[in-house]
């Protein structure tokens, strides 16, 4: 009788973090489960109570990472009552940029006494965006050395990525950069603990510093110029082998397989940004799908036989995500969060009592009312940067804009503007996506949006003018992080080849298309035309009347 062997993917959100163990000869999960982070997201203040934050930032707490990692572990063993032995791999993937400073014993300067009430010691989220000031600093460096049009690069950097967070330590607590051994991904660093190997993930590099296997990170004339204390930056602060996606990076210790309950000696894969973990997640290891990760913010991805970055696109690296091709990248900043912010804050009471009635929470309730109409009878048109854009101006300063408001406007019509400004950006990437030479023949879509709410996949579906699919799994980050620990583990372990091999056998999509309306997608056409004009008038470089207004809030 055969051995069934099963891998563990681990999936670090925002708010929280997924286990599944997963069935390595038909995907199918053993058991799975989850846990939120005890000290969410910090962005009022820390720990103690005391000190404040200021506007736009973002921070956790790393120990909040191992103990879910520890609950979650111990979970869907006991669940599962799989056998320790029959588990050959386990892989993380992990909101990023994330960035967590370590001293030289693993352990986060925030857990030292004399910094757990300095801000800069504790792991900054990937949204966190304090950081804008030392963007735009690099990208003038960039500009003035020539290099800022370079595909690593790709026109302008944002302030979600690993320099900019750095050097904002160096700016605003230089002691806490001179006590850092490493600056690292929390992913890197998770996997630095669970091996005893300090090494990084190709992937995070490959995609928040800067890094490609020809260069390395960014010159040292760039650091130079930015400040004479980053002269040991990378040799240094930034020390640690790359490992490709896919690879291993080594073998689970003595110490954390008895904490985790399973057996020494594991393959422990490179970790990966959790939206990535998704493409092997979905079933995408070829051209012509893209992917389209729908949840408090949205990422797109489409595999391309050549590199592209620019306009906030970034695909630079052959292989970062999927072998073989270069992985194209580019996201919306707020989707879910902006639909939450809106429900929670905006609907009257009269529309609570109302969708009580009907059984539906707000935002079904709101998306029933929505669907009635037609595109453009509200006569409404949003800009969704109400977290900042990505695409194409890459800056954190930029807020949301709402047009045509009147004294007949309605709730329903403004949460469908939201939504129909999200999938214009998105049409947006698509389209920038295309330079590239590679095509858009269909949209696989996940994330908790894509179950939940089918009027905001009509929309998407109708915007894009692409058939659109469902993931079958509502853990497609967490089951594609299976997925490279098979690979990591190898075939002769029971795992596979490679990770797009491990796609191939083992994910599945819902049955269900959504098909593009003719009648609807040329309205969405004139309402996109207005949408790029809009987005046009409010270039920051041209109009500064968003960071005039974001300087000005308290």
């Amino acid at each position: 009788m055969k051995c069934e062997k099963y891998t563990l993917g681990i999936d670090y959100g925002t708010l929280s973090a997924r286990t599944v163990l997963m069935n390595c000869d038909d995907g199918s999960v053993a058991a799975s489960a989850s846990m939120a982070y005890p000290h969410a997201v910090m962005d009022r203040e820390l720990p103690d109570g005391i000190t404040q934050l200021p506007a736009n930032w973002a921070l956790e707490y790393p120990d909040d990472y191992i103990l879910v990692l520890e609950h979650t572990v111990r979970a869907v063993m006991e669940q599962s009552h799989v056998p320790a032995e029959d588990v050959i791999g386990l892989s993380i993937d992990f909101t990023s940029c994330t960035v967590i400073v370590s001293d030289e014993q693993k352990q986060p300067l925030c857990d030292l006494e004399e910094f757990r009430s300095r801000p800069h010691a504790y792991a900054k989220l990937w949204k966190h965006h304090g950081a804008q000031d030392e963007a735009d600093e690099i990208n003038r460096v960039l500009t003035r050395q020539g290099l800022i049009d370079q595909p690593k690069y790709g026109g302008a950097i944002s302030p979600e990525l690993l320099l900019p967070k750095i050097l904002e330590v160096l700016h605003d607590d230089p002691e806490i950069y001179e006590r850092a051994y490493v600056f690292l991904e929390a992913g890197d660093w998770m996997t630095w603990n669970l091996t005893g190997e300090l090494k990084r993930s190709g992937n995070m590099a490959a995609y928040k510093a800067m890094w490609s296997p020809e260069e390395g990170y960014v010159p040292q004339s760039v650091l130079d110029e930015l400040d004479p204390r980053l002269s040991d930056l990378i040799s240094g602060k930034l020390r640690g082998e790359i490992c490709p996606a896919g690879g291993c990076i080594g073998r689970l210790t003595d110490e954390w397989a008895e904490r985790l309950g399973l057996n020494p000696g594991i393959a422990v894969g490179a970790s990966i940004i959790d939206s990535h973990a998704g493409m092997p997640g979905s079933g995408i290891y070829g051209p012509g799908q893209l992917m389209l990760v729908l949840g408090t913010s949205s990422v797109e991805l489409l595999l391309s036989d050549h590199p592209h970055a620019d306009h906030g696109v970034v695909g630079c690296v052959r292989g970062a995500i999927m072998p073989g091709y270069y992985s194209l990248e580019a996201g919306l900043a707020a989707v879910g969060d902006m639909y939450g912010w809106f429900v929670d804050g905006f609907v009257p009471a009269s529309y609570s009592d109302a969708a009580k009635k009907k059984g539906m929470n707000l935002h079904q309730y709101l998306s029933f009312l929505a669907q009635k109409a037609e595109p453009g009878d509200s006569g409404l048109l949003a800009l969704d940067w109400w977290n900042g854009n990505k695409t194409p101006y890459v800056n954190g300063d930029l807020s949301g804009v709402l047009l045509g408001l009147t004294l007949h406007t309605r709730p329903e019509e403004i949460y469908r503007a939201l939504i129909e400004a999200n999938a214009f950006g998105t049409r947006m990437i698509m389209e920038e996506f295309m330079k590239s030479g590679a095509s858009v023949d269909e949209v696989i879509v996940s994330g908790g949006i894509a179950e939940k709410n089918p009027f905001v996949l009509r929309v998407f579906t109708d915007v894009l003018k692409r058939p659109v699919r469902v993931s079958a799994s509502d853990q497609t980050a967490a089951l594609g992080s299976a997925m490279y620990a098979a690979a990591a583990a190898g075939e002769e372990a029971g795992g596979y080849a490679s990770v797009a091999d491990a796609s191939r056998a083992l994910a599945k999509l819902k049955d269900e298309l959504y098909e593009p309306d003719p009648k609807r997608s040329e309205i969405y056409d004139k309402l996109y035309g207005l949408y790029c004009e809009t987005v046009k008038r409010f270039d920051p470089q041209e109009n500064p009347v968003l960071k005039a207004l974001k300087e000005m809030r308290c």
